[in-house]
């Protein structure tokens, strides 16, 4: 099994990116939000922004679970892979490095938006329901069999992140 060789500057400081041992996690959490049901059986729009709404509500399930088993860092470098896949992939659409940056910013803002709703909301201060339409559906309503469906799912991932070691976690495994 090849490994990617360091780069020079890891080489010459002797150390190697932090972040790289949470692509397992990152993968698994973007993986986990491209599932089809949440666009077929829970109305999700099938959408760019559907698909990164629908990643960041599993991310900030993540985040949120990192941060009480005291991985703060960890939650921190996930969050920097995001920023990083996003910008390549705004890159890939063809956006300038001029756009980018802003493009990014009202990425992260929505992100933060979002992880507040959704701490909020699992953590019983908040509604689920509320936070759902207003960031997973944009408003829009979707059928009652649909919202079901998603809210169920990610209650469901929730109970089961909350049994997760932190271990278990950073090794990419969501429940």
């Amino acid at each position: 099994m090849s490994q990617s060789r360091p780069s020079f500057l890891q080489r010459l400081l002797g150390r190697e990116d932090p972040k790289a041992g949470l692509m397992p996690l990152y993968h698994a959490v973007v993986a986990e939000g491209r599932q089809p049901h949440w666009y077929l059986q829970g109305g999700v729009p099938d959408t760019l922004d559907g698909r990164f709404d629908m990643i960041v509500a599993v991310l900030a399930q993540v985040l949120i679970r990192l941060e009480s088993l005291g991985a703060t860092q960890e939650s921190v470098w996930l969050t920097e892979l995001f920023v990083d896949d996003m910008d390549g992939q705004l890159r890939q659409e063809g956006i300038g490095d001029v756009v980018v940056g802003k493009h990014i910013g009202r990425m992260m803002s929505a992100l933060g938006g979002r992880l507040a709703a959704y701490r909020a909301a699992l953590t019983g201060e908040g509604d689920l329901e509320d936070a759902l339409r207003r960031n997973l559906y944009r408003g829009d309503a979707p059928s009652a069999e649909a919202f079901c469906h998603v809210e169920g799912a990610l209650r469901a991932r929730w109970t089961r992140l909350a049994c997760l070691t932190r271990d278990a976690l950073l090794a990419g495994d969501l429940g």
